[in-house]
């Protein structure tokens, strides 16, 4: 019984790591880059690294994760916009304004 459990915690964790790549992929038209124009709590936008399943610089809370907002200086939870309803001026500002860089 605890090994079909475990196998069911595995799934489902699979399954979560995929429909966030899904979601993720269609929001900003690409798999395969990190760049990620994120909107935080207080309605800022920038861009960070996005990594289904993986959390660098932000502790997870299902679809949002809490880290540093460059913009307002301050710690929000932010989620990935859909870059189809963001501005040009949005855009603009997103594309310029990025979190901490890791080297």
């Amino acid at each position: 019984m605890t090994g079909e459990r475990h196998v069911t915690g595995i799934a489902l964790g699979l399954f979560a790591i995929i429909a966030e790549a899904i979601v993720l992929w269609r929001r900003r038209d690409s798999i395969f880059t990190l760049d990620t124009v994120v909107r935080c709590t207080h309605d800022h936008v920038f861009t960070t690294w996005w990594i289904p399943g993986v959390s660098i610089k932000a502790f997870r809370f299902l679809w949002w994760r809490l880290q540093y907002c460059p913009v307002g200086q301050h710690l929000a939870l932010v989620t990935p916009v859909d870059m189809s309803t963001l501005t040009d001026q949005e855009i603009t500002a997103a594309t310029t304004k990025h979190d901490l860089h890791i080297h």
